[in-house]
């Protein structure tokens, strides 16, 4: 029997080709799926920059520190909540993942050549950190976006929060709230006032070089200006956040 050519390749390879190419884009929507599903109410006590940092020497940005402990939402500080949406993403409970407005401000600064301005979202930061390896390349944004999209449908706000206040980092080799509180201020997450809280937020943009037990004059600065934002921001209650959304 002869074998039907095309293009120089037999027809039946270019078949087989394409379903498993099929094959392989059912298989990541489905595991990637199932995996957001999963960590809706399993806890990710590791992301890939925690290890990565924790295997990279420390001349290279790597930390040989690791300080880390889960706790639930009800036991980090609301203050410390108000502070992050104050210092990370002011429109957290309104978007669907995504900040428009801060995007488009953000593209219009870059393009005059000055210091990259970011506008990621704490959801994306969130999509980032738990999915997602650390270095900035399209492919990684492209996956941010996508992931980002799963959190928002398939997450509520609150569990965004809670998985962000536990996985970020918030100084070098410390990841999350009560690792951080505890690191700085010798008491639990749950115990931050907000101007503690204020302060362990100004470390969010650049956890490695920014320590609040020996806080720069920059964040100082930096402090009252989340401070200011969190008073404008007023008390954030993300259960009824999504109990409202829930019934629209």
């Amino acid at each position: 029997m002869k074998t039907k050519w095309a293009n120089g390749y037999p027809s039946n390879l270019k078949g087989i080709a394409l379903r498993l190419l099929m094959f392989s884009v059912v298989l990541f929507f489905a595991i990637s799926i199932g995996v957001t599903i999963i960590f809706r109410w399993v806890n990710p006590q590791y992301t890939w920059l925690m290890v990565m940092k924790k295997h990279t020497p420390a001349a290279s940005g790597g930390s040989s520190t690791f300080k880390h402990k889960w706790v639930s939402i009800d036991q980090i500080s609301p203050e410390m909540v108000r502070a992050a949406i104050a210092a990370e993403d002011n429109k957290f409970v309104e978007h669907n993942g995504f900040d428009w407005e801060s995007i488009k401000k953000a593209r219009k600064y870059n393009q005059q050549g000055k210091k990259l301005r970011g506008a990621s979202t704490i959801s994306q930061q969130t999509a980032k950190n738990v999915f997602l390896w650390p270095k900035r390349s399209w492919i990684r944004k492209g996956m941010e976006a996508y992931f980002t999209i799963l959190i928002e449908v398939f997450w509520t706000k609150e569990r965004i929060m809670e998985v962000y206040l536990n996985v970020a980092e918030m100084g070098k080799g410390i990841y999350g709230a009560e690792a951080a509180a505890k690191e700085y201020y010798g008491k639990s997450a749950l115990q931050l006032n907000r101007h503690e809280a204020a302060m362990i937020a100004t470390t969010l943009p650049a956890p490695t070089k920014r320590n609040p037990a020996k806080p720069s004059s920059y964040m100082v600065r930096y402090q009252r200006k989340i401070l200011w934002n969190m008073n404008n921001l007023g008390k954030i209650d993300l259960r009824k956040e999504d109990e409202k959304n829930s019934t629209r």
